[in-house]
């Protein structure tokens, strides 16, 4: 009978022990959470660095293209003075070849001068060949009938000496004169032509540093419009990360709760462990005045373990099965939704697809694929309908995306069990007809998606 007694006791404080121990492993997933929260704080701090000196990197781009689209309106501008510059020297150049047109006329009327005067000389030329000059001279002068006719054959013989030494110099005069002109007009429309070229040559070159600096300022935008989204991601991972933060902290809160609950409960259990106790105690005094009534309580013992037994059967579970609600399996994470998988995680339109999809007609509900805390949901203009959820499982924290929702029906900060609808199937944000995209990250989310894991990998679909 002692010895029943002691077996009793014993069994007793083992299940105080098994009680009295659970606390400690609660106390061990607070703390679990507690270092996922300063592992979230600290990626925090290190985003918020990232966007502080993105933006830095920003403003120092803009600045480079200010400066870049000002040295472009200099630019212009003396592009736009070389070209008044070289309309003024196409101006002079048109005047100038006009001015030759016109010397051309002239040139043609002193040519058929010239070729008068080549005439009356080569006459001039044979005459005196043919008499031997003088000669023609003398014998108009001896040829006189009277003295005044000699007087007047000598004067018109001076006069013709005179006409002919006049046309010999007004003949070079002329020659003189045409080669003077074309020489200038040829001189200045050669020198306005280099003047052309050169103004030609500077235009280019001031187009050439116009292209340079328009290049310039597409690059520089091209690369502050990269640094503004990787600076709208980053924004993005902050407050995914502040929403993670706030879940655990919710988590936190919650496992706190559940442990001042175990410890009622330890409390309780424990106030009824002593009181069996001492009714034992007063049974096995009992029994040793008489077998009978021994008879009896150990049969009252044997009832007592039954029920008590009987007690700590867990109770069953009843689930009812709704229609296109995937069943819940055993396990560490469930099937998000019903349909078939469209596309798997892995390269896909040059990017990297972070997820699977599972497409499905109709109305479909979307479930957690596991205990959480959600820790998102908003409209994404990439993932329409979001929600996030953060789960902490054996201490280690995942992150399950749900995308292109119809609907959402979990807000921020809500708990949320295994197989509980979240929200409905659809074809809301970057999507191409309707259809889940689920992601299942093992840690936190971030920009890059560098924890990203295969949920085919994890979850049976």
């Amino acid at each position: 009978m002692k010895k029943n007694i002691i077996a009793m006791n014993a069994s007793i404080m083992i299940g105080l022990g098994s009680i009295l121990a659970a606390p400690s492993v609660y106390a061990e997933s607070i703390s679990n959470l507690e270092k996922q929260k300063e592992s979230i704080q600290e990626k925090r701090s290190g985003v918020e660095s990232n966007i502080s000196e993105t933006e830095k990197k920003i403003d120092n781009l803009q600045d480079k293209q200010m400066t870049a689209e000002d040295q472009i309106a200099a630019i212009e501008a003396k592009i736009a003075e070389s070209a008044k510059k070289i309309d003024a020297k196409n101006a002079e150049i048109t005047q100038t070849k006009k001015e030759i047109e016109a010397l051309k006329e002239e040139i043609k009327v002193l040519k058929e001068r010239i070729a008068k005067r080549n005439e009356v000389l080569k006459e001039r030329a044979l005459s005196f060949q043919e008499t031997g000059g003088d000669v023609n001279y003398l014998e108009v002068l001896f040829g006189s009938s009277s003295f005044g006719d000699l007087v007047d054959r000598v004067g018109a013989v001076a006069t013709i000496a005179e006409a002919d030494r006049d046309i010999l110099k007004e003949h070079e005069l002329d020659k003189k004169a045409l080669e003077e002109k074309q020489k200038a007009v040829e001189t200045k429309l050669a020198r306005l032509e280099v003047a052309k070229a050169e103004l030609l040559e500077i235009q280019k070159q001031q187009k050439q540093q116009k292209q340079e600096k328009d290049a310039l300022v597409k690059k520089l935008k091209q690369q502050t419009e990269k640094h503004e989204h990787e600076k709208m991601g980053l924004e993005e991972e902050k407050s995914n990360l502040a929403a993670q933060e706030r879940a655990i902290k919710s988590a936190i809160s919650l496992e706190h709760q559940r442990l001042a609950e175990l410890e009622a409960a330890r409390k309780k259990a424990a106030a009824e462990a002593k009181k069996r106790a001492e009714q034992e105690a007063a049974q096995a005094a009992a029994q040793a005045a008489s077998q009978a009534s021994e008879s009896k309580k150990q049969s009252t013992s044997s009832g007592y373990s039954a029920k008590s037994n009987s007690s700590s059967s867990s109770p069953s579970h009843s689930s009812s099965n709704v229609s296109s609600v995937p069943a819940v399996s055993s396990g560490t994470f469930t099937r998000p939704s019903a349909g078939y998988v469209s596309s798997t995680m892995g390269e896909r339109w040059n990017k990297q697809h972070a997820g699977i999809d599972i497409a499905a007609s109709g109305t479909v509900p979307v479930v957690a694929a596991a205990d959480g805390v959600v820790s998102r949901s908003y409209f994404s203009s990439s993932y329409g309908n979001v929600i996030f959820v953060t789960h902490s499982i054996g201490g280690q924290q995942w992150t399950t995306v749900y995308a292109h929702l119809s609907s959402r029906q979990a807000s921020e900060g809500a708990v949320v069990a295994k197989g509980q609808q979240i929200g409905i199937m659809g074809n809301t944000g970057h999507s191409y007809g309707q259809h889940l995209h689920f992601e299942l990250h093992k840690g936190a989310w971030n920009y890059s998606k560098s924890n990203a894991v295969n949920p085919l990998n994890y979850i049976n679909i």
